[in-house]
C-alpha cells in the first residue's frame, strides 16, 4: 500500500521501520518540527525524523494544517491510507478523509479505556492487570474511532512505563501490519460509551510520592512514572528520583526506612526502592546508590524528613 506515516516519538519508530520492512511504500513522513532540547537548548530532530532520514524518506513537519497549501500538499500525495502513531497534532477532518481508505491510529491502550496522552503511565498507576494496543479508524474526536484490531498484553509486576512502552510499540507494529495485510477489511467495532476513561498528560506536580498510600499504590506510582518524569521524594534535603521498586512486607510510620537496604514503610506494607537517581547523577541500583548517599535505618523520606 501507499502510506503516509505520521508520528513523532520513539514509540513510533519501530512501527515505521516495520511498515518499510513489509514492503509498503511510504510516500511521506510527517512529524513534529525540531524543538530545543538538552542543556544547550539546540534544536533536536524527533526520533521519527531521524529514522525517516536514515531510511531515505521525505519528511514534512508543518505546525498545523490551517493553510490550504499544506492540505493541498497532503492530498496530492495520493496515499491509500494514513498511519498515525503519536503524531502530536489533532488532525482536521479534511486530512483524515484525504487518503483513499482514511487514516488509522495506533493507540497504546484497550480503548475506550485510557483515551488521551498518557495511556501507558495511567494503566500502571491505576493498577491495571492488562493493557494492549488498538488500531482504530480515525475520527475528528480524541481517540474516538471504531476499532479494527485489539491486541492485549499482561502488565507484569516488574513493568515500568519504559519497559511496557517498548513492548507495546512492537505489539503495535505487528497489529498494524496485520491490518494492512488484510487490506483494512476487518469489521470496525464501535467503542462502548460507558467504558470511556481518559489518560491526561502527566503533571509533574503529581510525581511526588505520598508515603501514606498503601505499598501497592506507591509501587504502582513509582513504576508508572519511570523513567519519565520520575516519581520523587525528599531525602536529607535533596530530591531523589525513584525509578524502580517492589512491594515488600513491613510496618512502621509512613516514609520511615525500616532497614539499611532501602525498605521503606508505607501507609500499609512497605516497598523496596530498587533504583534511584540524585539530581545531576546517573541512575543507580540501591546498593550502589547507598555507597555515596547513606540512608540509615529510621531515616524519614518525604518532606517531613527534609
Amino acid at each position: 500500500m501507499k502510506i503516509v506515516f505520521m508520528g513523532t516519538p520513539d514509540f513510533s519508530v519501530p512501527i515505521l521501520e516495520g511498515i518499510i520492512a513489509a514492503g509498503h511504500e511510504v510516500c511521506a513522513v510527517y512529524c513534529q518540527p525540531p524543538r530545543p532540547a538538552g542543556r544547550g537548548k539546540k534544536d533536536r530532530s524527533s526520533p521519527v525524523q531521524v529514522a525517516a532520514k536514515r531510511l531515505g524518506l521525505d519528511v514534512y513537519h508543518p505546525l498545523n494544517f490551517d493553510e490550504k497549501a499544506e492540505v493541498a500538499a497532503f492530498e496530492a500525495l495520493g496515499a491509500d491510507v494514513g498511519v498515525i502513531v503519536a503524531y502530536g497534532l489533532i488532525l482536521p477532518q479534511v486530512i483524515l478523509d484525504a487518503p483513499t481508505k482514511g487514516c488509522l491510529n495506533i493507540h497504546a491502550s484497550l480503548l475506550p479505556r485510557w483515551r488521551g496522552a498518557a495511556p501507558i503511565h495511567r494503566a500502571i498507576m491505576a493498577g491495571d492487570l492488562v493493557t494492549g494496543v488498538c488500531v482504530m479508524q480515525m475520527e475528528a474526536g480524541l481517540d474516538t474511532g471504531p476499532v479494527l484490531e485489539t491486541v492485549r498484553t499482561e502488565i507484569l509486576e516488574s513493568d515500568t512505563t519504559g519497559v511496557l512502552h517498548d513492548r507495546l510499540s512492537l505489539i503495535g507494529r505487528d497489529a498494524i501490519l496485520g491490518v494492512l495485510a488484510d487490506g483494512i477489511s476487518a469489521e470496525a467495532v464501535e467503542q462502548k460509551a460507558d467504558e470511556i476513561l481518559y489518560a491526561p498528560k502527566i503533571d509533574k506536580l503529581e510525581a511526588e510520592v505520598d508515603w501514606a498510600r498503601t505499598a501497592v499504590e506507591v509501587d504502582q506510582h513509582i513504576r508508572g512514572l519511570s523513567p519519565s518524569p520520575g516519581a520523587w521524594t525528599m531525602v536529607r534535603g535533596q530530591r531523589v528520583k525513584l525509578l524502580m521498586s517492589s512491594v515488600s512486607e513491613g510496618t512502621g510510620d509512613a516514609g520511615i526506612a525500616l532497614d539499611e537496604t532501602l525498605r521503606v514503610a508505607c501507609g500499609s506494607g512497605a516497598v523496596n526502592l530498587v533504583r534511584l537517581q540524585r539530581a545531576g547523577k546517573e541512575a543507580m541500583d540501591w546498593d550502589t546508590f547507598l555507597q555515596g548517599f547513606t540512608i540509615v535505618k529510621g531515616a524519614r523520606l518525604g518532606r517531613s524528613g527534609d
